[in-house]
């Protein structure tokens, strides 16, 4: 896309000397009309270059209040010039004229450039619709790329909508890959790997933006602003990244913050009450299930099968089918070696969760029960 809309602008340059240089509009030499004409190419480009980047609703305003402010300048220009008054020669009330729609026309585009944010697009009835507002924009952070979660987030479906890095990030990913430091180079070259295996994924829409603030020097405050620009949301890990967009009103996904929020509700070594529901697979297991339908695999519990039994956790097992925890009797872990908490090496004993699980195990759960090591 970027390769198309440079070979339109070439081609209207191109057309646009060739008219002037043939038409000869300014006096003088056929050069010199051609560079004129090469000049105001290059005016309609760079005016171009930055409407593009307005919205929708901000373009609509500015049209209105411009050709509102015309109207009104037209308006008072005809009381200008029908006066006859001697004191005011033809050349000033044309040149007044003149001023008054030029005034007229910019107050009415820039007033309604900056209140067009106001406009309710909805209200048109669907006729105009504001795509890029609705987009579902992620911008990729470089310390997230080199983290490689991302791609495992973005593999399972969880992470929706379009992911933007911009060429600013692909630089300091660059950058550190070619750092004099062996560390600083492996983790480079790792986020260059990621970004190889996100961009190999079909299901995924990944766009690469030119897009840089050469007036910011520090890619923290780019991210920021280009955030701002696309209405996007910036995926990080980085901690001062993240309070200081919020700060500055840019939504952030952290996803240390997502593996917080998944992380096990118990661990190793921790106290629960469960109901041994039925068998394990394994020689005189019992098996319990949590609330949630997560599977609890008790050693020697086969006895209490119908009962409630105290556990104390050894291990929880996260796979892609479920969560797993695996336990043993609570009077066996008092009498091992070791022990699961401090609470028991004082005497005492830390009461223990009553996660006592319904009388009718989930349904996946008769289709794959866990083996034991």
């Amino acid at each position: 896309m970027r390769t198309d809309v440079i070979l339109i602008r070439v081609i209207f340059t191109a057309i646009l000397v060739a008219a002037g240089y043939v038409l000869h509009p300014v006096p003088g030499e056929p050069w010199v009309s051609a560079a004129v004409a090469a000049a105001v190419a290059i005016a309609i480009i760079f005016f171009e270059m930055r409407i593009r980047r307005a919205s929708l609703k901000t373009l609509i305003g500015a049209a209105v209040g411009s050709i509102l402010g015309i109207i009104g300048a037209f308006l008072i220009g005809l009381l200008i010039i029908y006066q006859q008054s001697v004191a005011v020669s033809p050349g000033t009330r044309a040149f007044l004229t003149l001023a008054l729609i030029l005034f007229m026309a910019y107050v009415g585009l820039m007033v309604g450039a900056a209140k067009g944010e106001y406009l309710d697009l909805a209200a048109l009835g669907g006729i105009f619709s504001d795509k890029t507002a609705r987009r579902d924009l992620k911008i990729l952070d470089t310390s997230v790329i080199i983290d490689g979660r991302i791609a495992d987030v973005a593999e399972t479906g969880f992470l929706t909508g379009s992911l933007i890095i911009p060429q600013f990030i692909l630089r300091e990913l660059q950058q550190v890959a070619d750092s004099p430091d062996s560390s600083k180079r492996q983790r480079g070259r790792r986020g260059l790997d990621m970004l190889n295996r996100l961009q190999n994924n079909s299901t995924l829409d990944i766009q690469i933006v030119e897009t840089d603030f050469p007036a910011v020097r520090e890619v923290d405050l780019k991210l920021i602003e280009l955030g701002k620009q696309l209405d996007a949301v910036i995926v990080t890990n980085d901690f001062n990244l993240n309070k200081v967009s919020q700060l500055r009103g840019v939504s952030v996904l952290n996803i240390n913050e997502l593996a917080n929020a998944l992380k096990p509700v118990v661990l190793p070594g921790e106290a629960m009450r469960v109901f041994i529901l039925k068998e394990g697979k394994e020689y005189n297991q019992g098996v319990a299930y949590l609330d949630d339908g997560t599977m609890v695999v008790v050693d020697n519990a086969r006895r209490l099968i119908g009962k409630n039994a105290d556990i104390a956790v050894t291990s929880v097992l996260q796979t892609t089918a479920g969560k797993m925890i695996f336990g043993r009797l609570w009077e066996e872990s008092d009498s091992g070696n070791g022990g699961y908490n401090d609470s028991r090496a004082n005497g005492t004993r830390r009461p223990a969760r009553d996660l006592r699980a319904t009388s009718i195990a989930p349904n996946r759960a008769d289709h794959s029960e866990p083996v034991t090591e």
